[in-house]
């Protein structure tokens, strides 16, 4: 049972109240019919005794429950969720916006500052501008759409296609969202070096990639790399320690970022693994 006389963080509860219902200080302060600055010094614990009814108006406002009880005995109330990044702070002090996300920067391609002034490219010792710890972004429309590139991120599965249609020589992968929805999928075939120069089929096997293909919605999401490291595990398991694709102007990237070269002959990128025992 928690301590009667423990504080209460007015501040910190109104802050998760406000992100739960997608409301900056602004527009709770005009719902509940109070000023806007007395929304920012609750929450900045700056007024220490604010008056029931006002934080009473605000938590309704951002449709929460006061719940009054003796000895801290209170039930079926679920407290807001936390705030992933209440502990941070800018230069002065101030923290970030509640009902929008904020995030770390690391290089320049994290901060929006960067790419409205094209400096992403640039090393941070050649910014201009400090680059700042933290930032966030302050259009809803990119903040959801980070939100929900997230959630892709975190929830799609890849998986490996077997049936027996499929010739064993044949390796096909899909990524799919948990209601089975397709996102993307990538083809590979196995086949006997000794085949191109006419030679009998040997014991070495390599694969060539014939293409990699993600939904143009859920590109830049991730899915295509995810495709080809689990191309790159079952090669591993398998004992195959090279791969070749085709290169083209579009998914070449995609491709170097996964560990491909440019190989002697033109237009092929070539990717070799350590071969390990075979599982």
């Amino acid at each position: 049972m928690p301590d009667a006389d423990a504080a209460i963080d007015i501040g910190g509860m109104l802050r998760r109240l406000r992100r739960q219902a997608d409301l900056s200080q602004r527009e709770l302060a005009a719902k509940a019919g109070v000023p806007k600055s007395t929304v920012a010094r609750i929450e900045a614990g700056e007024a220490a005794n604010p008056r029931f009814r006002t934080v009473e108006r605000l938590v309704q406002a951002a449709d929460g429950v006061v719940v009054a009880g003796l000895s801290g005995a209170v039930a079926d109330v679920v407290p807001p969720p936390q705030l992933p990044h209440d502990g941070w702070a800018d230069e002065a002090g101030r923290r970030y916006p509640a009902h929008l996300d904020a995030w770390e920067v690391r290089e320049p391609r994290d901060w929006p500052g960067a790419w409205w002034a094209e400096w992403y490219r640039l090393p941070p010792e050649r910014c201009p501008l400090r680059i700042p710890a933290f930032t966030y972004q302050r259009n809803r429309e990119y903040r959801d759409q980070r939100r929900w590139g997230e959630e892709i991120r975190r929830t799609f599965r890849v998986r490996r296609v077997t049936s027996a249609g499929l010739p064993e020589t044949s390796w096909r992968f899909v990524a799919e969202l948990p209601d089975g929805a397709l996102i993307g999928a990538l083809r590979a075939h196995e086949r006997s070096p000794h085949l191109c120069f006419g030679d009998e089929p040997g014991d070495e096997r390599e694969v060539v990639l014939d293409g990699v293909l993600v939904a143009a919605e859920y590109r830049r999401l991730g899915v295509g790399r995810r495709l080809v490291e689990r191309l790159v595990q079952e090669m591993d398991q398998a004992g195959i320690q090279t791969s070749y694709a085709f290169a083209d102007a579009l998914g070449s990237h995609l491709l170097f970022a996964c560990g491909y070269r440019i190989e002697r002959r033109a237009w092929t990128l070539r990717l070799d693994r350590a071969v390990g025992p075979r599982s």
